[in-house]
């Protein structure tokens, strides 16, 4: 995006104030703390109950903003920057936002319900992400902040839209249809959240259908309440396990563990399995089928697509608990409908037979309190709870409604009496609504487990991917570097995602890890980059391709290929333009043409070459001077031989700074691992590993007293040392130890004192409120490895691939 306030400045109505109305915008904000304001960045000064924007706008200016959309201007300011004054600032961003939807012409989907809605965002950015740029809402951004800020995002590459609405009054839906503009509607169930803001429900499903005022389609759940109340001129595609005359009708049936779907479409039968069981899981899973369907997919796609569906942490996660306990943690919320969902989902993931209901009173259910408290014990028989704790006043009135029930008037109450409680052997549902702050109660609960893991986000991944990808002209193809253990970050399960997203190749620096991926059942053509004429068995036994460098190495991939009669087997040819570390020279390419004239073992698949300089654009005439060689050589190759082969020379920096090179295909490496050597370009990637510890013990020394080996650190104050498990066995570089590096603790940083040992190191925590157990990062969104890099003068690719594999991996999805 790039605006200028002249342009802006008629959309909003506003009254300019200021020096320059022809300053670009290419950002938009509500974050005073934010690093990436600066003075392109035009930030809207929000006012709310709790909050005023207007406060920070002099700090803001400090730090480089130079354009405000504002009230009013501030004494203090006056003259220091550029304001455009408007009435209501939040009026003004979503009337921005619906110009800039505007802007842009491609399919939007917009999803609005009472449930469900993030989840069938998300799993459907999954499902249609290989074939698609899609924008979607960040994790649940779909308020009237949320939402304009989710719009804004769209960008040029883009060519499908995903974004929620979620609305808890009246009048608030026309705002958000006007800004999304959806093309295709999506209705998820409509439960009791956000009751208290309607008269009714025929109030609330009037709000929430104004959403699809003018889509092309609605896809919904075929109900007569819906119809009802829905306008006839609006085209549906509907589906329904009851009503046979739905554009889809659909038999679910129960197989182990997974949910099977009997699915009539059309002239059409065919079947489709998804790994839930739960009522709510497998309604939002048949939402993002009739997507699918209504986007003319193959059967045979949904259906290998959708068994790859997953769980959505977004409020119910599983967690191990103390003496021998799984933990639900739902400690974000409390109403009727999500209660039904998490009691569905703690019978489906329970661990143990017995199970208990740690509950908070219930808001938001329309019912009387004798009604819903009724209710509520009717489905706790109905999925045989053997133990209630009650929490709240409410709730504690009506304790006789429950078997085995034991209640408290407050969260405080409940832990002062928490050591006559006993707890083992159990799984425990623990739902409340956010200002109980059950999260206190999770955090009794919780097993304090003592291991470092590095956690890998592969939403992140597909982010920093589809980045990448939109950088790319239509036909230009991928190769993804997952060599030395995926860049530290783990190999198989990061494969895994990119065979999903359809990546062209997978590039990796041995035979042995391409060997292992294949092991593994990964199918994508893997190409070995760095092949030793030892390994050139097992590549051909095992169907990887091999990097060719080398006379030598030619001739022996030869003789073997004749051995094993092969034809037509294909090889990669680098060049060396430059680099000067493999590749066959100018000097050397007329004997490789003779060798490979009229040889019908092989085949060049790719001729590449590797850049310098890609990220140092002092050397841009370098780097410019090996493309015109590859060009010249590969040129020469091509004719001579008579071939067409993929050709490709530029890295994850040569994407970003030499697009004309893009040839047929790109390396992607370290970027999508979420570093980037050029600090604009970092801020659209998101952090991929993020490096935990825990506290193994605190303790006080006096001054004089010292830490670690070769007493290299002596305190000059009482101070509070904490250590860590985790040292140079696990990756962790010395150099960054004795003061130099630090880790958080509780949002703080903690420098590392003394030198840092084989498996731990220790931390300053004397000014960290901390207590032994809690969570450590060594690194992620802070300290990044970008950073620590810079401090110990070497490259990010060095800090990540040298955390051992010792160190777990977790792999996760937000």
């Amino acid at each position: 995006m790039t605006l200028s306030l002249k342009n802006i400045i008629p959309v909003i109505h506003a009254k300019w104030f200021g020096e320059s109305d022809a300053m670009p915008i290419d950002h938009i904000s509500i974050d005073s703390r934010s690093l990436q304001n600066g003075q392109n960045t035009l930030f809207f000064a929000l006012s709310g109950p709790n909050n005023d924007a207007h406060n920070y706008i002099e700090e803001l200016i400090d730090a480089g903003v130079l354009n405000f959309v504002v009230t009013h201007v501030p004494d203090e300011v006056r003259g220091q920057a550029n304001f455009l004054i408007v009435e209501n600032t939040l009026e003004a961003l979503q009337q921005f936002a619906a110009y800039y939807r505007n802007l842009y012409h491609f399919p939007v989907i917009g999803i609005t319900g009472s449930n469900g809605k993030t989840i069938v965002k998300e799993w459907l950015n999954f499902l249609l992400g290989p074939d698609y740029n899609i924008i979607r809402s960040p994790k649940s951004y779909n308020s009237q902040v949320g939402v304009p800020l989710s719009v804004i995002s769209i960008n040029e590459k883009h060519n499908l839209g995903i974004f929620e609405a979620g609305i808890s009054k009246v009048n608030e839906m026309e705002k958000l249809e006007k800004i999304i503009k959806p093309t295709i509607g999506l209705l998820t169930n409509i439960g009791s959240a956000h009751d208290e803001g309607f008269a009714n429900i025929g109030e609330k499903m009037k709000q929430k259908l104004k959403l699809f005022s003018d889509v092309e389609v609605l896809i919904l759940h075929k109900s007569k309440t819906v119809e009802t109340f829905l306008n006839p001129k609006i085209k549906t595609f509907s589906w329904s396990c009851k009503y046979e005359n739905a554009d889809v009708f659909i038999v679910k049936k129960i197989i182990v563990d997974k949910t099977a779907l009997k699915v009539k479409y059309n002239s059409d039968d065919f079947e489709i399995k998804i790994p839930f069981l739960d009522d709510a899981s497998v309604e939002n899973a048949i939402q993002c089928m009739m997507v699918l369907l209504h986007f003319g997919y193959d059967p045979k796609v949904i259906e290998n697509r959708m068994s790859l569906l997953f769980p959505v942490e977004m409020r119910l996660k599983v967690k191990n608990g103390i003496n021998n306990t799984t933990l639900i943690d739902d400690s974000y919320s409390s109403d009727f409908q999500s209660l039904k969902i998490a009691l569905d989902f703690l019978e489906s993931q329970k661990l143990y037979k017995k199970k208990t209901l740690i509950l908070s009173d219930i808001f938001q259910s329309g019912l009387s309190n004798e009604e819903l408290y009724s209710n509520v014990s009717q489905l706790i028989i109905a999925n045989k709870i053997n133990r209630i704790i009650g929490i709240g006043e409410t709730i504690s009135q009506f304790k006789n409604k429950f078997l085995n029930c034991v209640t408290f008037a407050t969260t405080n109450d409940f832990i002062a009496a928490f050591d006559t409680l006993s707890f083992g052997n159990e799984t425990i549902l623990i739902k409340g609504a956010r200002h109980f702050r059950f999260e206190e109660i999770v955090a009794l609960l919780e097993e304090k487990t003592h291991e470092t893991v590095l956690e890998i986000n592969l939403n992140a991944i597909s982010h920093n991917l589809n980045f990448y990808k939109s950088k790319l002209k239509p036909e230009t193809k991928l190769m993804v570097m997952v060599k030395a253990f995926g860049y530290g970050n783990g190999g198989f399960e990061i494969a895994k995602l990119l065979e999903h997203h359809k990546t062209d190749y997978l590039g990796v620096a041995f035979a042995d890890e391409g060997i292992a991926l294949k092991n593994a059942g990964i199918t994508l053509p893997i190409m070995v980059l760095n092949p030793e004429n030892t390994s050139f068995s097992a590549i051909i036994q095992h169907g990887l391709e091999p990097e060719i460098y080398s006379i030598k190495g030619l001739n022996a991939f030869l003789k073997i290929a004749a051995q094993k009669k092969l034809e037509h087997y294909p090889i990669h040819i680098k060049l060396d333009t430059g680099m000067h570390r493999l590749g066959f020279e100018q000097n050397n390419i007329d004997e490789l043409i003779f060798t490979l004239k009229e040889n019908k073992s092989v085949i060049v698949q790719s001729i590449l070459s590797h850049m310098a300089t890609s990220d140092e654009l002092t050397h841009k005439d370098f780097a410019l001077s090996q493309i015109e060689l590859f060009e010249k050589l590969s040129s020469k190759l091509m004719s001579e031989l008579k071939i067409k082969p993929i050709r490709h020379i530029l890295n994850t920096s040569g994407i970003s700074n030499f697009p004309q090179a893009q040839y047929d295909m790109v390396r992607l490496g370290i970027g999508l691992y979420g570093v980037s050597n050029d600090p604009d370009e970092q801020k659209f990637l998101e952090n991929v590993g993020t490096l935990k510890s825990i506290i193994s013990q605190l303790r006080m020394i006096p001054i004089g007293d010292s830490v670690g080996y070769g007493r290299r650190f002596i305190a000059e104050r009482p101070t509070k040392i904490a250590t860590i498990p985790i040292g140079y066995a696990d990756g962790i570089s010395r150099h960054w130890g004795n003061g130099v590096g630090f880790v958080m603790i509780n949002n703080k940083k903690a420098r590392i004192v003394g030198s840092i040992c084989m498996d731990m190191l220790m931390v300053d925590v004397t000014e960290i409120k901390c207590k032994e157990g809690d969570s450590v990062v060594i690194f992620g969104e802070s300290p990044t490895v970008i950073y620590i890099a810079e401090q110990l003068k070497t490259i990010p690719y060095e800090i990540l691939t040298s955390i051992s594999q010792r160190v777990k991996r977790v792999f996760y999805r937000e």
